[in-house]
């Protein structure tokens, strides 16, 4: 096989500096060829101008040095000759330790295509090679190696050297990994995985996270393609090949999926432990983040919205069905752990009322619908403010409870279920791009009936969603229990040092009745005199302090600091607010929802 005529080749220049170095060279350029860096990553949608932070850009054509033109934020124009090789170098700085732009440092490296991998206009079909060097040694001992889900052409023992892609797209959808980080194999359902963790201490449970990852990894494989999935003569999944890459730090949460592999970052003190007899409350989120993402090879990197089937790199791409990739995914990540038995039936209801509360408590659901809300994530979700909660609704969560409708309705009505539904989408589209009206017609196929005024409702409307009946009919109760302090006031806040700092004010709480607004220091509370008691005033370190202060009393002042003015506001304690709690009360309707055979 020829080599590809576009060929890029990455070094950690400066890793003190934070400094990748890039050579691109294209074989065939066109006279004045243009190049790009994107401005998004696909699965995060927010332009987040990468090109920001591209430097000293240099073009050569053998021994010439040409001029690089700046045509907008992010593209340039080469004044070169067609046909002769053209050779580009350039600088990326890398200090952004998430899973969307590139990082670099004495202890670990990282990066995605679209932040360090000019396009070549014209030629992102072709062929793409890129060369990963391995960096100098800065310390005795120091040995670094690299992963990443591209096909390798000729690397070393510890996976540096020369990857292949198949056009732009493949190249920009496979992250690399760089640094001394914990490796480890597994085959689910035949097909090969590779798990690698950076940061992880030496608690580290590294067979535990291994043996959860494949329950997850072969639990979704069989619910897309069923119990033969990968055996002689039975389906095969989309995947040949699969690398987890996740990023173990002191404080952060997220991932970022792709076609055969994923990023991923949690705390270290989520990880799994070594001799625990209980794991921590915050690894069950770790893998509900594994299961998020690895059912993204399916729903949302092939199964994609229709508006996705060729990406945009240089401006937004909007769909309207977020609510359907991100929202269902966010449904089936906790279904699927409890299907692979990561967690039990309470365990999963717990993680189903937490989403409910995230929803019924915020005011935005009945301004914005999730249809809504999944075109104006470039604006909104990821940019959120002090009124995000009061104007938007998220369509991670509301997509979630979307889905459950839909599965929990036609279980209801004995016609399939929402599984069903996914499959067909598969089935009928080749794991290709659909739109809104294949999801309807696999849901009256499945069900037997049109779910129009269904999708008109919970999708493209306001309206509140039937959870408590059709929970009811599974059999799950949500009972009413009193909210907490801050949800009762209709307030988020921060609490540390002995000061409540207000975060968001809620639209119809209390607090926004009383004139509280973002950002006000919450100092302390006044109480007029009542029976037994003279007039008091009292310093609030925490909210709680309420309880203690003010026994019966439901009308107070509050003192509050705003732009260093102090200001006496009347708030009235509301009473009735109240919270969902769901409780298990049949059993056997839970586990034919919940485990299905």
């Amino acid at each position: 096989m020829a080599s590809p005529a576009i060929h890029y080749r990455v070094e950690c220049a400066d890793r003190n500096a934070h400094l990748f170095a890039v050579t691109l060279t294209i074989e065939r350029p066109a006279a004045q060829q243009r190049v790009a860096l994107p401005i998004w990553i696909p699965g995060s949608y927010l332009v987040r101008e990468f090109a920001k932070n591209l430097q000293k850009l240099q073009a050569v054509q053998g021994r010439r040095k040409l001029a690089a033109q700046q045509l907008d934020k992010h593209s340039w124009q080469i004044d070169c000759a067609s046909g002769k090789p053209l050779v580009l170098r350039y600088q990326v700085c890398a200090y952004d330790n998430s899973v969307r732009t590139a990082w670099l440092d004495r202890d670990r490296g990282f990066f995605n295509g679209t932040s360090l991998c000019l396009r070549v206009e014209g030629q992102t079909d072709e062929p793409h090679a890129i060369e990963v060097l391995a960096p100098p040694l800065l310390a005795p001992g120091e040995r670094w190696s690299c992963a990443t889900a591209l096909k390798p052409a000729r690397v070393d023992r510890q996976g540096f050297g020369s990857y292949l892609a198949a056009d732009y797209d493949e190249l920009a959808d496979s992250p690399v990994e760089m640094g001394m980080f914990w490796s480890a194999e597994f085959e689910a359902c035949g097909v090969p995985h590779r798990f690698v963790v950076a940061g992880a201490p030496a608690s580290f449970d590294g067979e535990r996270l291994i043996a959860d990852t494949r329950a997850i990894c072969e639990t979704q494989m069989r619910f897309w393609h069923g119990d033969k999935v990968g055996k002689r003569g039975g389906p095969k999944p989309p995947h040949d090949r699969y690398v987890f890459m996740l990023n173990a730090v002191d404080d952060g949460y997220g991932g970022l999926e792709h076609q055969h592999s994923t990023a991923l970052i949690c705390t270290r003190r989520d990880l799994p432990q070594l001799a625990a007899k209980k794991q921590p409350e915050g690894y069950t989120t770790l893998l509900g983040l594994i299961s998020h993402e690895y059912f993204h090879t399916w729903n949302v990197k092939r199964l994609r919205p229709a508006e996705f089937a060729h990406y945009d790199y240089g401006q937004e791409n909007y769909t309207r069905l977020l609510w359907l990739f991100e929202g269902f995914t966010s449904y089936y990540d906790d279904l699927l752990l409890r299907r692979a038995g990561r967690i039990d039936d309470t365990g999963y209801l717990r993680l189903v009322n937490k989403t409910i509360n995230q929803v019924l408590q915020a005011p935005g659901r009945l301004v914005q619908s999730v249809a809504d809300a999944s075109f104006d994530a470039w604006v909104k979700y990821y940019r959120q403010d002090e009124q995000t909660p009061n104007t938007t609704i998220s369509y991670y969560t509301k997509g979630a409870l979307v889905a459950l409708c839909f599965d929990l309705t036609l279980r209801a009505e004995g016609k399939g279920s929402l599984d069903e539904v996914m499959r067909l989408l598969w089935k009928k589209s080749g794991g290709g791009p659909i739109d809104e009206a294949a999801f309807a017609a696999a849901l009256e196929a499945v069900g037997g009936r049109s779910f129009a005024q269904e999708i008109a409702s919970w999708v493209h409307s306001t309206d509140e969603l039937p959870l408590a009946d059709l929970l009811r009919s599974h059999g799950v109760a949500a009972l009413e229990d009193p909210a907490q302090r801050a949800q009762e006031l209709g307030l988020r806040v921060a609490e540390a040092n002995g000061s409540v700092q207000v975060k968001m004010v809620l639209r119809g709480g209390a607090a926004e009745q009383a004139g509280f607004s973002a950002n006000d220091e919450w100092i302390g509370i006044e109480l007029g005199a009542a029976k037994g008691h003279k007039a008091q005033a009292w310093r609030l370190a925490k909210l709680d302090d309420l309880a203690l202060y003010l026994g019966p009393l439901k009308k107070i002042t509050a003192l509050i600091a705003r732009d260093r003015r102090l200001l006496r506001l009347p708030l009235t304690l509301p009473s009735g607010v109240t919270t969902w709690r769901l409780a298990a009360q049949d059993p056997a309707k839970l586990t034919r929802w919940l485990d299905p055979q």
